[in-house]
């Protein structure tokens, strides 16, 4: 459970600065204030069609055909490009510490054979007195 979290916090921070290194810009489309059309990586389309069509019938509120209510807005979000860079310098110390750290890790976990008893040699220690008689403990 805990590296189910571990791999979903990763994939967050991960996404989190893919983001903010990230540029675009989305345009807008805005016709008597509503929002038309709305594009992330491209250019919006204008409403000519609609205002051919709007041009039939006049009103007095606003419409497509009139000149000042359509807008177009861009949003532009930078990337950011300070991020710090690691710098690693390799020399012949961090390899010798390196190689010496995967030599004991993997023989760490080697594992005996299936058959092998360490004390399979050694007899238990003699008992000089029956400890139970001599402090009177007995089992019911």
């Amino acid at each position: 459970m805990k590296s189910f979290f571990h791999k979903i916090l990763a994939f967050t921070l991960s996404f989190a600065v893919l983001f903010s290194t990230t540029a675009f810009a989305a345009d807008m489309h805005f016709c008597c204030d509503k929002l038309v059309d709305l594009a992330v990586f491209s250019k919006v389309k204008s409403c000519d069609e609609k205002v051919k069509q709007q041009d039939k019938k006049p009103t007095k509120e606003c419409s497509i055909g009139q000149k000042d209510c359509c807008s177009n807005q861009t949003f532009i979000k930078q990337g950011e490009d300070n991020v710090k860079k690691v710098a690693s310098e390799f020399s012949l110390e961090n390899f010798v510490v390196l190689s010496t750290f995967i030599y004991t890790y993997i023989n760490l976990f080697e594992g005996l054979e299936l058959k092998t008893v360490p004390f399979i040699n050694y007899d238990p220690p003699w008992i000089e007195k029956d400890m139970l008689v001599l402090h009177e403990t007995f089992l019911i």
